[in-house]
């Protein structure tokens, strides 16, 4: 098996509709539209294009907890606000795991479960009706109670 390899005409003409995805993904998911470091409190403020934002103590995330506040003032947004950078450190930080370090990833993984289970789809609908003509939801094994 080969990998095929793309000219750059077909390259060129991705080019486009990739820029259009970022676009709309930009506006659909928030991103890190400013940052900066509270010296006084040691901390990352990190506001989202959704209007929420996200204040996390710099300890927190093991790649900065030995620099210095003149280093980490030096915070930039990365591109298209996904990550954070330090030039000087050379250290990239994505928001996201920065929002993962905050709220604890069973937390996330959890909220990411409980979003995935409450969707409405047909084949969700068309099992939930076969499971009730067999009675619905079976009971639980012996050997799950028991333990």
């Amino acid at each position: 098996m080969t990998k095929r390899t793309l000219s750059d005409a077909e390259i060129l003409a991705q080019i486009p509709g990739a820029r259009g995805r970022a676009r709309r993904n930009r506006r659909v998911e928030p991103h890190a539209k400013r940052v900066r470091f509270d010296k006084a409190h040691r901390t990352l403020h990190i506001d989202l294009t959704n209007d929420a934002a996200l204040t996390v103590p710099v300890d927190l995330l093991q790649p900065l907890r030995d620099a210095s506040d003149r280093d980490l003032a030096e915070v930039e947004l990365g591109h298209a606000g996904v990550s954070l950078h330090w030039e000087r450190l050379d250290v990239d930080v994505s928001v996201a795991r920065v929002a993962s370090t905050a709220l604890g990833s069973p937390l996330l993984l959890r909220a990411a479960g409980s979003a995935g289970g409450s969707s409405r789809t047909p084949a969700k609908a068309r099992a939930a009706r076969i499971n009730g003509q067999r009675g619905g939801r079976p009971p639980k094994s012996q050997s799950r109670s028991a333990a």
